[in-house]
């Protein structure tokens, strides 16, 4: 419930009846946490901004096709931050059609915009996260998964995994050790060559 007293599902009825002020609402209460995992995902603040952009208008024009029984409002908004996040990692980020930051008029003032190396070192980044996560036991990454690139809380992942709390808490716990080992060996490795 939120500060209105509405639900999420009321707020998805809502939006399907063009309500702005759900809108606005429901940005309110997700735009961090959707906002987060976009940025984990394409690694650039812009581009999770923009994904973010997109999420939300998507919502805005299918609120119509929500439905309860699929998944949870929350679980829906996430999917499509989601595929959104992927989809723009895929397409590049950089198409040649977009127009260079520079000559945005609303650049007037100062940012941080990454260099090309930086990209790219995110780029690799992301490559050797993925890759350690497949060397983690299923149910480790899963459970991390599920809780960093798909939004859900550890009570959630339990209730989906059908396993305690504390369970879910230790593979999370034991999964990131384990990534935080093989990632600074290969951090290691990647910095000295």
């Amino acid at each position: 419930m939120t500060l209105s007293g509405r639900t999420d599902d009321q707020i998805l009825a809502a939006l399907a009846q063009r309500d702005l002020s759900a809108l606005e609402e429901l940005y309110d209460r997700y735009s961090k946490v959707v906002y987060s995992l976009a940025y984990r995902i394409v690694g650039d603040r812009g581009n999770a901004e923009d994904v973010v952009q997109d999420a939300f208008l998507s919502v805005w024009r299918q609120a119509g096709t929500y439905k309860r029984e699929r998944g949870a409002a929350r679980t829906w908004l996430m999917s499509i931050v989601h595929h959104r996040s992927i989809d723009r990692l895929r397409s590049g980020a950089s198409s040649s059609n977009t127009i260079p930051y520079e000559e945005l008029p609303e650049s007037r003032e100062e940012t941080t915009k990454p260099s090309i190396w930086q990209q790219a070192w995110n780029n690799i980044r992301g490559d050797m996260i993925r890759r350690a996560l497949e060397r983690l036991p299923v149910e480790q990454k899963k459970s991390i998964e599920l809780a960093y690139f798909s939004g859900y809380t550890q009570s959630e992942i339990a209730e989906l995994m059908g396993v305690p709390l504390g369970t879910v808490k230790g593979r999370m716990r034991i999964g990131l050790q384990k990534l935080r080992t093989m990632l600074e060996g290969l951090e290691i490795g990647a910095s000295s060559t």
